[in-house]
């Protein structure tokens, strides 16, 4: 379907709230305001497409979309979908004009992303510059963005609760843009669903979702550090953390493993991650990073459904964390679930709720 193809309709749908108020429940710190930039159904990973401003969003669906402020006044006014029969298309990334989107089991790049988000047109012209992924649906949604190299990196996630991993399951590969040069950069993961590099370092930091259905209370969450290639990060050894899962614990590695630079209360679900490089917020939030966390499925008491604060010190280290929003979760239920964080050139934060279908703005405003 190329530029002549059959206009797609704006999605304009108002937000429907789950509970009258519900977005007056958000605490966040004094001088921060929550408020929607857009509805998108099933809104999952974000990336921002460059200069005019537009927002693309993935899903775990069939679709992709393109959030447009035309008028900059920090609001996607329009909501087109820029594709209709994606394979769960849940990763999505802008690099020099071309939208890549990751599927199950390939890659696919397009031009002219902003082009045919403005005159509300699915994208053509694709082309798959990898297929490789494994087709497997459990833990079959990838997460991509291109790091400091210029080398596209993609999460890929372990197909089981606790298992082997064959080929390049459980892992984070790399690839050149134009999907050559292959290569694993991290394993032993068992689910990662978020990454970003951090400003002054250039190290990868990622999220992984560890074992389920090992009690309320273990394993944990986790966020990695990985300073180099070839690192690996311990799963199945390791069901999360130091924590050992009964089915594994004869076994180890073959190879050095490294443990998470911090541990997320268990079954939170950390998914996407975000280092702060703006403006807008007070200086001290420089250089740290924010983590979405999902939220629990399988806990006796619901945990999670927040943003959590990450600090680092000048060098690059973690040196703590500490919630930066909540009120997702209100008397055990949950109305809303975060997902992915992108920062907007101005500063604030785009959140992403596939649960409510809404993707939030954080700003700050010291008056």
């Amino acid at each position: 379907m190329g530029l002549g193809a059959l206009m797609v309709s704006a999605l304009l749908v108002p937000f429907q709230p789950v509970r009258a108020g519900n977005i007056s429940d958000i605490r966040l710190p004094a001088g921060f305001r929550l408020s929607i930039y857009a509805t998108v159904p099933g809104a999952r990973s974000l990336a921002f497409g460059q200069s005019t401003g537009t927002v693309v969003v993935g899903s775990m669906r069939a679709e992709v979309y393109a959030l447009i402020d035309k008028d900059k006044d920090r609001r996607g006014e329009r909501v087109v979908q820029l594709l209709t029969d994606g394979q769960v298309p849940n990763g999505v990334a802008v690099h020099q004009g071309l939208l890549y989107v990751a599927e199950r089991t390939r890659i696919t790049r397009y031009p002219a992303v902003t082009l045919y988000a403005e005159a509300g047109r699915e994208l053509a012209n694709g082309e798959v510059i990898f297929d490789q992924l494994p087709d497997k649906r459990h833990h079959g949604w990838r997460y991509i963005d291109f790091g400091p190299d210029g080398k596209l990196y993609v999460a890929v996630g372990s197909p089981c609760n606790i298992c082997a991993t064959r080929g390049i399951e459980g892992t984070i590969i790399r690839m050149d843009p134009d999907g050559s040069n292959v290569e694993v950069f991290a394993s032993g993961i068992r689910h990662s669903v978020g990454f970003d590099f951090h400003p002054q370092t250039g190290v990868l930091h990622f999220t992984d979702n560890n074992t389920d259905r090992m009690g309320d209370d273990i394993p944990p969450g986790e966020l990695n550090a990985a300073q180099q290639a070839g690192m690996h990060f311990g799963f199945p050894y390791y069901a999360g953390g130091s924590v050992r899962h009964k089915n594994w614990a004869r076994n180890q590695p073959a190879l050095a493993f490294s443990f998470p630079e911090l541990e997320f209360q268990a079954h939170t679900a950390p998914l996407g991650v975000e280092f702060y490089t703006g403006a807008q917020f007070p200086e001290e939030y420089k250089n740290d990073a924010f983590v979405a966390q999902h939220g629990s499925w399988n806990r006796s008491s619901p945990v999670g459904y927040r943003v959590m604060r990450i600090k680092f010190d000048e060098s690059g280290e973690v040196i703590g964390k500490e919630v930066f929003a909540d009120g997702w979760l209100v008397n055990g239920e949950a109305w809303g679930r975060p997902v992915d964080i992108l920062q907007l050139p101005d500063g604030s934060l785009l959140l992403s709720d596939d649960y409510q279908g809404v993707v939030y703005r954080i700003s700050y405003d010291a008056g």
